[in-house]
């Protein structure tokens, strides 16, 4: 739209510093204002650089209301910047809304490309890249993760999550019981920071790295799974879709009994609780 400004998507480090690009500082630089999900961490930011822009909040708690007033001052020939505390914005964190709605009004959106976890993580994984689902973050409460984690113990494509430390430990127990202790998976935490590690095994290889060492607790992670082979048994899939809601209400050892009678899979296949795959008598 003539006289319109433009919103400038912008990507920013996910840890280390020098990976902002010449070109996302000139943006920055040169904006109107600064659209950030926290504006403390943005203004740190953006300190380090030199940078002096005002900031606005822009989180999931007010995106919609202030999405309107935004496009207001981009219609009136202002150029934005959004960004998020960390990486791309709109993955995993707030701004399609604000998107949206400057597309509808005919705002040019242009995007300032850079890091993303997600994409750090596959880059250096070593599983298959050509065809992968990014799941984001896993629910919070157990009973929904297991059932989310249930219904993509089928999927062939590479898995992708990410997941905090607070809950790195269930969610692998999870992940465990949902595609089995020997589902090749690659777990990276703290990508381009100080203390980035990439471990790479089974996922019961990767429980118990992380349960035996608590520096492995901490940080952001992203999980990636391999995907479901074209030969994975379809009795084993059913095996431990049943398996992990009988867990619901009964002993991990009958729910194992139950459900490989029901599904016909092997009962060692199904039990997701011990690393090595068997269940107690």
């Amino acid at each position: 739209m003539p006289g319109a400004g433009t919103l400038h998507v912008v990507a920013t480090p996910i840890g280390n510093l020098g990976d902002l690009s010449p070109r996302a500082l000139e943006v920055l630089r040169a904006v109107d204002a600064v659209c950030a999900e926290d504006t403390r961490h943005t203004r740190r930011l953006l300190a380090h650089f030199g940078i002096e822009r005002p900031l606005l909040a822009v989180h999931e708690h007010n995106e919609d209301e202030i999405a309107s007033k935004l496009v207001a001052r981009l219609l009136a020939g202002e150029s934005l910047a959004l960004v998020s505390d960390a990486g791309t914005p709109l993955v995993s964190d707030p701004g399609f809304r604000l998107v949206r709605a400057a597309r509808a009004a005919g705002v040019k959106v242009s995007p300032v490309p850079g890091p993303c976890a997600f994409v750090a993580a596959l880059s250096v994984a070593g599983l298959a890249s050509d065809r992968f689902v990014f799941e984001g973050f896993l629910p919070a409460k157990a009973a929904a993760r297991r059932e989310r984690l249930i219904a993509l113990a089928s999927e062939p494509r590479t898995l992708v999550f990410y997941e905090s430390s607070h809950r790195i430990e269930d969610a692998l127990a999870d992940c465990v019981a949902a595609f089995g202790a020997e589902r090749p998976a690659v777990l990276a935490r703290e990508l381009t920071k100080l203390f980035e590690t990439v471990l790479d095994g089974t996922m019961g290889e990767l429980q118990a790295k992380v349960a035996a060492d608590a520096d492995q607790r901490k940080g952001e992670f992203v999980l990636l799974v391999q995907g479901a082979g074209e030969d994975e048994d379809a009795r084993i899939i059913e095996g431990r879709r049943l398996y992990a809601k009988l867990c619901e209400v009964l002993k991990p050892s009958q729910a194992a009994k139950l459900a490989a009678e029901l599904s016909g899979a092997p009962r060692k296949a199904l039990y997701g609780g011990d690393v090595q795959g068997q269940p107690p008598e």
